[in-house]
């Protein structure tokens, strides 16, 4: 259980300080993520035996994936909040994966595209009316075609 946990804070790390290092430190979003992610899996490379297997493989790659994540734009709206729900929306699907993403090219992305997605989307919904149904009605004109 102690080892979720700590898969879902680094999911929630890896957004919020790659889109700091992007945005705040004006490193860009590409030199951030791959920065950020080369400290974090040098880091496990060097001291294997510090966290238990199960740790020390999955918290680089859900920093890896987590930071694709904190590279979305500042124009785009991005909070820091946003970002943490997003970051551990991913790590909440990282780890229930199962085999689904076996065999696909760019699943880290996927996640990432989908986990952001969700949660800028869920916390839009909020803000308008304080409840789901206005995610729903979202939902439903992001899916249906417009008259014109």
């Amino acid at each position: 259980m102690m080892d979720y946990v700590i898969i879902i804070i680094t999911g929630m790390a890896g957004a919020t300080l790659t889109f700091y290092v992007s945005d705040q430190l004006k490193q860009g979003r590409v030199r951030a993520s791959a920065l950020l992610s080369l400290l974090v899996s040098l880091f496990f490379h060097f001291f294997p035996e510090l966290l238990s297997d199960f740790l020390t493989k999955s918290i680089p790659i859900v920093f890896i994936g987590s930071s694709f994540i904190g590279m979305v734009s500042s124009s785009a709206k991005a909070s820091y909040l946003r970002l943490a729900v997003a970051g551990c929306l991913f790590s909440i699907i990282y780890l229930n994966r199962d085999q689904f993403f076996d065999g696909y090219g760019g699943a880290l992305g996927a996640l990432a595209f989908i986990s952001l997605l969700t949660s800028m989307n869920l916390s839009e919904a909020l803000s308008k009316n304080g409840n789901l149904s206005a995610g729903i009605t979202l939902i439903k004109k992001m899916f249906t075609k417009s008259e014109s």
